[in-house]
């Protein structure tokens, strides 16, 4: 007869609950976002805030207030960062930012583990956007694809073979150079990718605010000189990408932010720069152009949700 089991006296204690959300923070010169999403890269809760790029002590504030309003009590599986920059993922720091001094050896992730005592991954802003397809985006179930930040930030994330691409002082492609005499970069080079594809030249070459959505309308509206401004704005947007095709052939490139706004001719127009340069690429995949849906683009919140998925 075996023996009976000990009665216990104090009820054994409630298996603590697994978090069921992810916490991901995007840091951008002069604005940070946070987001609470759940396991399948829904927004629940957002919050945002802005500070001074020249100041640290008002990045450390509105870092403070944005993952004070987003997770609240929330006890999110861990938290993914997203940001500018040149990055050291592994020690969790921000070692340079051109447009946000603030953030120059910015150590975010312990930062951010003294604020929330939770765990903490930090990545480049673009390899980030990869994942965050790879995850919840056009790229679910590829294998290889590129995924193209554009606006005031410009870069590159590639998945290859399955593994996101993300070489120890590697970048994302923003300071290729594509022009040997061209115009001076903010880093202090000439002829960067960055000088000729962000929103910052749109207005330099439209002599004042511009943007891809507003000369697109005009250019509709049958204003010449916007449907130039944005046709060449394209094929600078290409002139990178080529480069990215050439050298990794993703096949797919996905494209975020301001370049959404342009329409089907802007993407087509990309789309045609980059078959039309790889055409000899027999047994490669001909390159195919695709635009983000939604309404806001939460790329690189996305990116650091799946940053944890992928990590805890």
């Amino acid at each position: 007869m075996s023996p009976r089991p000990a009665l216990r006296l104090v009820p054994e204690p409630p298996a603590q609950p697994r978090p069921h959300t992810l916490g991901a923070v995007e840091l951008l010169p002069g604005r940070i976002r946070a987001a609470l999403l759940d396991l399948g890269g829904a927004v629940l809760r957002r919050a945002e805030a802005a500070y001074s790029p020249r100041i640290r002590a008002e990045a450390d504030a509105a870092l403070a207030r944005a993952v004070t309003e987003c997770f609240g009590e929330a006890r999110p599986v861990g938290i993914g960062v997203a940001a500018a920059g040149l990055v050291d993922a592994e020690a969790g720091v921000i070692i340079e930012v051109h447009d946000a001094p603030a953030l120059h050896g910015y150590p975010v992730a312990a930062v951010l583990r003294e604020l929330c005592g939770l765990p903490v991954h930090v990545e480049h802003r673009a390899r980030l956007q990869v994942l965050g397809d790879r995850w919840f985006g056009p790229g679910r179930g590829r294998s290889t694809f590129a995924s193209v930040s554009t606006g005031e930030v410009l870069g590159v994330g590639i998945l290859y073979d399955g593994q996101v691409l993300a070489p120890p002082g590697g970048r994302s492609g923003a300071h290729m150079t594509v022009a040997a005499s061209g115009l001076r970069c903010t880093c202090g080079a000439r002829g960067c990718w960055k000088t000729i594809a962000t929103t910052r030249w749109l207005r330099d070459r439209a002599g004042g605010p511009a943007t891809v959505r507003g000369l697109t309308e005009r250019a509709a509206a049958g204003d010449a000189t916007a449907a130039s401004i944005v046709d060449e704005y394209a094929e600078n947007l290409a002139l990178g990408l080529v480069n990215v095709q050439q050298l990794f052939a993703p096949g797919l490139f996905v494209l975020h932010g301001e370049a959404r706004d342009g329409g089907e001719r802007f993407r087509e127009r990309i789309e045609r720069r980059l078959r039309r340069d790889s055409e000899w690429a027999t047994a490669a995949e001909p390159p195919r152009v695709v635009v983000a849906g939604g309404a806001v683009d939460d790329i690189a919140l996305l990116g650091g949700a799946g940053l944890v998925l992928s990590r805890e």
